[in-house]
């Protein structure tokens, strides 16, 4: 005999909606959580905004918020790319004209992310000053930053090989870039603060990027612009979507009001894009790119 959970959900199969109401109200649980998938890799959430339900879908977007402030199932779990920090640190990377791979093929940093870059080097250079960018990766932000001409360019960078390869291109040449080697938890007893703070490290937790948060009333001066690659469950829009929130509900609890500004991606990511790499880390057509300030300053 089916249990009244089973009963649930062949009514939700069917549309049978008014039995589905009797069901829940008699208490009726089917037990899913927020972000199970279907065969297709949708869950309950993308196919209530894909069919515009909204009540379904603030309903979802709210169980998923509430499910990860409290337990925390996707992005502290997952990291980026999938990688232990550790190995990534230990492990050898290649450079190509257009990306910068691990040798399990999952790529560091992509060409497609320059606009993006650029995007983020406006928002944390406009106030002029000093600069903080954690992660250098291809150098993307970095030469955007350079455009700016702040009055110093911190650069955070914690691959051996990556370094080195800044020292051969000169990085550590400019007058105003001062470079640290290392991962940032261990070098925060090194830095000052700073108008401009922008953060993208590779194989690190959701958690890594909520520790660094936890930093920020001392390393961004009042009125500063912090911001990050927000490439939060970047192969799920649901998912995505539910991440931003958490963010910046996380932010707000810190003192910091969050806009996030829709960026079009779509007709960077062709195919021919993902060539050769074994992951797509980004699978959206748009890219909401975080602008963080102190709530004060931003009333």
């Amino acid at each position: 005999m089916e249990t009244e959970g089973e009963q649930l959900c062949e009514a939700a199969r069917n549309g049978d909606v008014a039995k589905a109401k009797a069901l829940i109200e008699s208490g009726a649980d089917a037990g899913a959580p927020w972000n199970a998938l279907s065969p297709s890799n949708q869950s309950a959430g993308d196919f209530a905004m894909d069919s515009g339900h909204q009540e379904a879908y603030e309903a979802l977007l709210n169980a998923g918020i509430q499910a990860e402030l409290i337990l925390g199932t996707i992005a502290r779990k997952t990291k980026k790319n999938g990688d232990f920090e550790g190995d990534y640190l230990e492990d050898r990377v290649t450079f190509s004209e257009d990306k910068l791979m691990d040798s399990d093929s999952k790529a560091v940093m992509m060409a497609w992310e320059k606009p993006l870059m650029e995007a983020h080097a406006k928002a944390v250079c406009s106030g002029g000053g000093n600069v903080l960018n954690v992660g250098f990766g291809m150098g993307l932000v970095d030469t955007a930053i350079q455009q700016y001409d702040p009055a110093t360019h911190t650069i955070i960078e914690a691959h051996p090989e990556v370094y080195a390869r800044m020292l051969r291109t000169g990085w550590d040449k400019k007058d105003n870039v001062k470079i640290i080697f290392g991962r940032w938890q261990d070098v925060l007893s090194q830095l000052e603060s700073y108008d401009g703070i922008f953060f993208d490290t590779y194989g690190e937790y959701y958690e890594d990027l909520r520790e660094f948060h936890q930093h920020l009333p001392k390393l961004l001066k009042p009125g500063g612009i912090y911001s990050f690659f927000n490439g939060l469950c970047g192969g799920n829009a649901f998912f995505h979507v539910v991440y931003c929130h958490l963010v910046s509900l996380e932010l707000e609890n810190l003192g910091y009001s969050t806009q996030l500004i829709p960026l079009p991606v779509k007709d960077c990511l062709g195919e021919e894009v993902w060539h050769g790499v074994s992951q797509k880390y980004w699978q959206l057509d748009t890219y909401y790119l975080p602008v963080c300030q102190s709530i004060e300053e931003s009333e």
